[in-house]
């Protein structure tokens, strides 16, 4: 705000500036009155007098007088013919000359004429001009810092302090047109921000309470293998069917302990990711526009070659939003895991279901991880040094499947095939 202030303060200085310069220039001249104007009136006299009184002279030579009226003496005695002869035209000057010759007076000879716009008209024109632009630039900074620079001022802290983990700031509900929308994703992503958190300690807190239990519970047959392990080995048990009975109850709960491995790595194995999907109907043409719309750019700044088909718009299941969401993980991994050469998108129906076909060329993964590539924390091994956490694939897949729909991946030769099926 103090830089937008500065620029507030150097709009008034040049204007400011830019008037007394004008002042300078227009308004110290010494008004001087432009005589040429009585030159052309003596010039049109002497020419009544040479012929010998008033007739009508050609006035395209004069500059300054546009037009002549002539009334004779014996008329100026008739008040009408002599008010109407004084009476004033609109935007010319007038004189009036008596017209004598031979030392009588012949009439009144009116000369109507103009003379030029001196420099303090100009200067009083070009400083009402400037002061409107003036006025107006102002208003317009004035409207930018009320309704887009203080309002972004008033939250343009709560990003920061979301990403510091600060959930508990509140946003004024605002009217705004340019920030309406951007305040209510700052809101939706506090809200979401904050329930994502309260899920994330109750799953760690369940976490913790079943790993407790299950240790709990682990510790009672463990005790009981121990002690019948110890007795086969100190041989007190003297008969063979004793010692059958200890081995069996040692099988026994080892299945125990066993059954409580599996309880554990199911609970570590369940859904990490809440995903909500709304589902209802959307055009193909609106999920292919958006899709161009946000990477036809980008593989032209990497000089990737990106090509998408013919398609008919047909109205699919699920929810735009988060096919999307599941697009951009497939063409953001092309980019991450492919070798930026091309990518394309195709499309062909199969058993009532619009697939969507994502190629990228590069290094294929191997045949034996293609079961694998859907799993959640699972990473490739043509990943490499780049960074991932092997959850994109896995979220691709449960959205789809939320969507009634679903995601497979193919090798190629030269690349990748991702398909994601929808139901029309």
């Amino acid at each position: 705000m103090k830089k937008y202030n500065w620029i507030l303060a150097g709009v008034v200085l040049a204007y400011l500036c830019l008037a007394v310069l004008f002042y300078l220039e227009f308004g110290q001249r010494k008004e001087t009155d432009d005589l040429t104007y009585k030159v052309e009136m003596n010039q049109v006299m002497q020419e009544c007098i040479n012929q010998g009184g008033f007739f009508p002279i050609d006035l395209s030579e004069y500059q300054y007088i546009k037009e002549l009226s002539f009334l004779p003496w014996e008329e100026t005695a008739d008040p009408d013919k002599l008010t109407a002869f004084y009476q004033n035209h609109n935007g010319v000057h007038s004189s009036v000359w008596p017209l004598i010759l031979n030392q009588e007076i012949k009439g009144l000879l009116r000369f109507d004429y103009i003379v030029e716009t001196t420099d303090r008209d100009i200067l009083f024109a070009v400083e009402g001009m400037l002061f409107v632009i003036f006025v107006l630039v102002m208003g317009l900074l004035a409207y930018i810092r009320a309704k887009i620079l203080r309002p972004f001022h008033m939250f343009g802290e709560m990003p920061y302090e979301l990403a510091k983990g600060h959930l508990t700031g509140e946003l004024e509900e605002n009217k705004n047109r340019y920030f309406g929308r951007f305040i209510w994703g700052i809101s939706m992503l506090r809200d979401t921000l904050n329930s994502a958190r309260v899920k994330e300690l109750k799953l760690v807190r369940e976490k913790k309470m079943l790993l407790l239990s299950l240790s709990h519970d682990i510790k009672i047959p463990l005790s009981a293998i121990k002690l019948y392990a110890k007795a086969l080995r100190e041989d007190i048990y003297n008969t063979r069917e004793e010692q059958v009975y200890a081995a069996g109850q040692i099988e026994v709960h080892a299945q125990e302990i066993e059954n409580f491995v599996k309880e554990i790595i199911t609970a570590s194995s369940e859904e990490v990711i809440s995903i909500e999907v709304e589902n209802g109907e959307f055009y193909l043409k609106d999920f292919v526009d958006k899709i161009r719309e946000n990477y036809a750019p980008k593989c032209r700044l990497r000089m990737t070659e990106f090509a998408i088909g013919e398609f008919e718009n047909r109205l699919l299941r699920g929810d735009v939003e988060r096919a999307f969401e599941v697009m951009e993980n497939l063409m953001e991994n092309a980019f991450k895991y492919g070798d930026g050469v091309k990518i394309s998108i195709d499309f062909y129906e199969e058993d009532y279901c619009q697939v969507v076909r994502v190629f990228n060329s590069g290094e294929p993964i191997a045949e034996r991880e293609l079961p694998h590539l859907f799993d959640s924390f699972y990473r490739g091994s043509n990943v490499g040094a780049k960074q991932g956490n092997g959850l994109g694939l896995y979220i691709g897949r449960q959205i789809m499947q939320k969507m009634e729909g679903d995601i497979f991946a193919e090798r190629c030769e030269d690349g990748m095939n991702f398909c994601l099926v929808f139901r029309l």
